[in-house]
């Protein structure tokens, strides 16, 4: 694949990427005042997960969504909350303000999320 294409995607993930992420954490930050913080966490992940899906089809790999696809990406998604959950946890174990704590974490499990969605819409057999 060229160098080029390989960055536009990278690009457009990482637009699509700070898109899902502020309305995760906007969710969060309104929900982590009144209940759980596990339970904001998750509620503002899964609800950026849906718009990211389809913003991941469009926009960032220009193909159209299907039910392989979600599943894929689900997956791999599914492998990115256990990592977030972990390293929510980690920080907030380490006394890290629960407002703040899922930057940190953002940080580290944004460019993993990259390569396994990346191989979900890129696999030919998806």
């Amino acid at each position: 694949m060229r160098r080029r294409h390989w960055m536009g995607e990278a690009i457009r993930f990482g637009i699509v990427g700070v898109l899902a992420t502020a309305l995760h954490y906007g969710i969060y930050f309104l929900l982590q005042r009144v209940i759980d913080v596990n339970v904001a966490y998750t509620a503002g992940y899964v609800l950026s997960f849906i718009a990211n899906f389809y913003a991941t089809s469009y926009f960032t790999f220009g193909t159209s969504p299907s039910w392989k696809k979600l599943f894929g990406m689900g997956a791999a998604h599914g492998v990115n909350y256990l990592l977030h959950m972990v390293l929510l946890n980690v920080f907030l174990w380490a006394e890290v303000p629960k407002v703040w704590a899922p930057l940190p974490v953002f940080a580290i499990a944004v460019p993993v999320n990259f390569l396994l969605v990346r191989f979900v819409f890129k696999n030919k057999r998806m």
